[in-house]
């Protein structure tokens, strides 16, 4: 009886060209990934509406979609990745790239390539705000400032400092701003310098949304930052850090599977690192929305 050799499968590369951490690196990851079986193909793309076109055009031509890019990149694959159903490796080139920490991928290309070659998958969470999708964390206040004001240079060339440098430059004219919260338990009305709606583990470089957050429990997890002024954050960075904000009296938290966020004005959201919508905002949860390749260790039963 002659063997039936395995099916090849063909996967469509999309390769921000900005990346931080280089798309030179690019020929080398494809030239691994062929050695380890997989056909690609390489698109490079100059804007998100681009990349999800892409993946929408090729959809029938391949069997996985692989982003190299940062968590910008990923938001920006996202609607496409749902709407076609595709498996989605990630190679990350970002900053901070917290989906590929909360999924255990490392940063190595090498090492993210394996991951993709190997097949081993896990179904995750997608948040939604206003419709749009997102991994990790949208927010408004603070982080959405930090959005608007730190530019690519900063970034390509400071990359996780360049964070800090520009995070300082906002705490020291930082206000807080009146919001009502809107979930299962009701109305309240706060004076906060940040709420933020989690789906993800990790984001910021790797704070933590809250300490049993994972990115596939179905919920959400809202945090607002109730403090006097930013100042009184610096005692609680660690805290943040390993998740546990939620003990001190100045953060108030809440998981739920939806959420509406008012301001009297509306104010930008900053979604995945960018900033895609305004308030009003309503936020959502769509359970096990996209299949991802990650570690064996990491992968679904």
């Amino acid at each position: 009886m002659t063997a039936v050799p395995p099916k090849i499968r063909r996967a469509l590369m999309l390769v921000n060209p900005n990346a931080r951490r280089g798309s030179e690196a690019v020929e080398p990851i494809a030239k691994r990934l062929r050695f380890l079986g997989l056909e690609v193909m390489i698109e490079r793309f100059q804007s998100p509406e681009e990349l999800a076109a892409d993946i929408a055009r090729r959809r029938h031509e391949v069997d996985l979609v692989i982003v190299c890019g940062g968590d910008g990149t990923m938001n920006a694959a996202a609607p496409a990745i749902i709407e076609t159903g595709l498996p989605m490796g990630i190679i990350p080139m970002g900053t901070a790239n917290d989906l590929a920490r909360t999924l255990h991928i490392p940063e190595n290309f090498t090492a993210a390539a394996d991951i993709i070659a190997a097949g081993h998958t896990r179904t995750i969470d997608v948040g939604l705000v206003n419709g749009r999708p997102f991994f990790n964390v949208a927010s408004i206040g603070l982080s959405a400032e930090l959005a608007n004001k730190l530019d690519k240079g900063t970034k390509r060339r400071w990359g996780k400092l360049g964070y800090a440098m520009t995070a300082l430059k906002i705490a020291s004219t930082a206000h807080p701003f009146n919001a009502e919260i809107v979930s299962a338990s009701g109305t309240s009305k706060v004076k906060t310098l940040q709420v933020a709606v989690g789906n993800g583990r990790y984001y910021g470089g790797g704070t933590v949304v809250e300490a049993d957050a994972t990115i596939d429990d179905g919920t959400l997890d809202l945090y607002s930052l109730e403090a006097r002024d930013v100042w009184q954050l610096v005692t609680m960075l660690g805290a943040f850090r390993r998740g546990t904000h939620g003990t001190w009296r100045e953060v108030r938290t809440e998981k739920c599977v939806a959420f509406e966020l008012r301001t009297a004005e509306p104010m930008d959201v900053n979604v995945d690192g960018d900033i895609v919508t305004k308030t009003p905002a309503r936020f959502e949860i769509r359970p096990k929305a996209i299949t991802v390749f990650v570690p064996e260790s990491n992968a679904a039963p």
